[in-house]
């Protein structure tokens, strides 16, 4: 390997590195897509079938990172409700005392 390959290696990885950061996030999902067809324009030449797979497995990476926001922010309601309500019956367990002991 040459130090010029070497070079293009570091470079694919860090730029698939920044393309994945940025995916962590919904709203720069967009950018990081923009990352990624820079790279399959690069590999353009070396593999159409490499090219054709990682456009796949980007796509499933995006779903995936979609998901597990969605989840993320169902659960995180769910959360939130679960201490209301959790709230709201600690609140009615001492009023229910407080009438107790006032009669």
């Amino acid at each position: 390997m040459t130090s010029a390959d070497d070079a293009s290696t570091t470079d694919f990885a860090t730029r698939l590195q920044a393309a994945l950061d940025l995916a962590q996030s919904v709203e720069t999902h967009g950018e990081a897509s923009q990352i990624i067809q820079t790279i399959m324009a690069d590999l353009q030449g070396q593999s159409p079938e490499a090219i054709a797979l990682f456009a796949q497995l980007w796509q499933a990476y995006i779903s995936s990172q979609r998901s597990s926001q969605f989840w993320q922010q169902i659960s995180e309601a769910e959360k939130n409700l679960s201490d209301r309500l959790s709230a709201s019956h600690v609140q009615l367990k001492q009023n229910y005392l407080r009438l107790m002991q006032e009669q």
